[in-house]
């Protein structure tokens, strides 16, 4: 019996995501329906192959002021040191302190697709964020300053041609508002693109971008 190699192991991890995504895209009819079984495959990605610090989920996102942000598809955040997860029924609400990264999920990419995870980062960016003096082993640590929230997009395939090109570096580089700005994204049938240190997006073309993403 072969031994796999790890070009193996990376080509498996990529099948295990595009062939769910293309099913959900053919299977339902209900945009819904589709909607819920793409956010599910990413959802159980970053899940399975994060650290066991954070935790990965649908929620919206609230601030100590009582403002709340869109419903999100998919919050990156911190459980471990995060006294105060709120959950109605299906719906988790989450402090905006405890907050890494958020993304939207769509089925394909393009630009109103974009404006809308613009949108999303925007409300969970816009929220009031606190930070206090935490008591530990050695002392009395100084409060910290919330890091910066990550915005980003997932989706199957591009509407465009090339599917990452001039057309999403337009975009992105018309979009002047910080808040708005999203910092990485993975298109599974074609690529990725994140934000350098210069503010500047950098497309990475491949076949396998959900490996690549992760």
């Amino acid at each position: 019996m072969s031994t796999p190699t790890l070009a193996d192991l990376f080509e498996n991890l990529h099948e295990a995501v595009e062939s769910p995504l293309r099913q959900a895209r053919t299977s339902f009819g209900h945009s819904t329906m589709k909607g819920d079984a793409s956010e599910d495959v990413w959802l159980n990605l970053l899940r399975t192959y994060l650290p066991e610090r954070y935790r990965v989920s649908r929620a919206v996102a609230v601030d100590s002021k009582g403002a709340f942000s869109k419903q999100l598809d998919i919050v990156v955040y911190d459980r471990q040191y995060t006294p105060f997860i709120f959950r109605h029924g299906a719906q988790l609400i989450v402090p905006a302190e405890a907050i890494y990264a958020i993304f939207e999920v769509k089925q394909e990419l393009n630009a109103g697709y974009i404006k809308e995870a613009s949108d999303k980062v925007e409300s969970v960016r816009n929220l009031h964020r606190t930070s206090v003096d935490v008591i530990w082993a050695d002392g009395l640590a100084k409060a910290k300053m919330p890091k910066p929230i990550l915005g980003g997009i997932l989706s199957l395939a591009s509407v465009w041609k090339p599917p990452l090109d001039k057309a999403l570096r337009d975009i992105m580089a018309g979009e002047i508002n910080p808040l708005r700005k999203l910092d990485l994204g993975c298109v599974a049938s074609h690529g990725i693109f994140s934000m350098n240190e210069k503010g500047e997006h950098e497309i990475t073309p491949t076949a396998k971008a959900s490996t690549t993403f992760i």
